[in-house]
């Protein structure tokens, strides 16, 4: 189990580890974004604006609540609170031992908890590099809709990206967030 908390200046070295290739750093935040190699200065004018009670963007670090290390990031960002939209991006699990074991997943809920809950979001996106299928299949379990593939729409060295478009709205949230709790109790409770 893991509980999302504030990404912060501490956490800056951690993740920098976790980036160690530039196409890593391209899937977890944008070709446009950051340049590699990631450095605490490009992180930093990142966060100077994040995590107040208004801002645009919020940046998580997920904690292992077992061990009580961080083992992943993710953000929710481009909060529009007229339009009542959001976007995740940067989603990562950092730390190999923990993948492919559904943390990912969990951090997305937990986000769309907040965006949907707490921030009274009506629209949440993202986008995800077509080569990306794990990323893809979880998207798609947590609720996410494919709206369109952006062709090209990235280019990285000398390749272009393909990225899908994918968005959930609060209403199909929560639907499938009631179909989750459904097919979990038929689970626990079967022969």
């Amino acid at each position: 189990m893991i509980k999302l908390y504030y990404f912060n200046q501490e956490d800056f070295d951690q993740l920098i580890g976790w980036l160690d290739s530039e196409k890593l750093l391209f899937q977890w935040g944008g070709a446009h974004q950051f340049s590699y190699p990631l450095d605490q200065s490009q992180l930093f004018d990142n966060i100077n604006n994040a995590n107040h009670e208004d801002s645009k963007l919020l940046e998580y670090k997920a904690v292992d609540q077992t061990s009580g290390r961080a083992i992943g990031h993710i953000s929710l960002n481009r909060i529009d609170r007229k339009n009542k939209s959001a976007r995740i991006g940067r989603v990562l699990v950092g730390d190999k031992n923990y993948r492919g074991q559904g943390i990912a997943r969990e951090m997305i809920n937990q986000v769309l908890k907040i965006a949907f809950e707490e921030l009274n979001m009506h629209r949440v996106s993202l986008g995800v590099y077509d080569f990306n299928a794990p990323a893809i299949t979880c998207y798609e379990r947590a609720g996410f809709q494919k709206e369109g593939l952006l062709r090209d729409a990235s280019k990285v060295g000398e390749e272009y990206w393909s990225q899908f478009e994918m968005s959930i709205l609060r209403d199909e949230w929560l639907n499938h967030r009631g179909e989750s709790v459904n097919e979990s109790w038929k689970e626990s409770n079967s022969i």
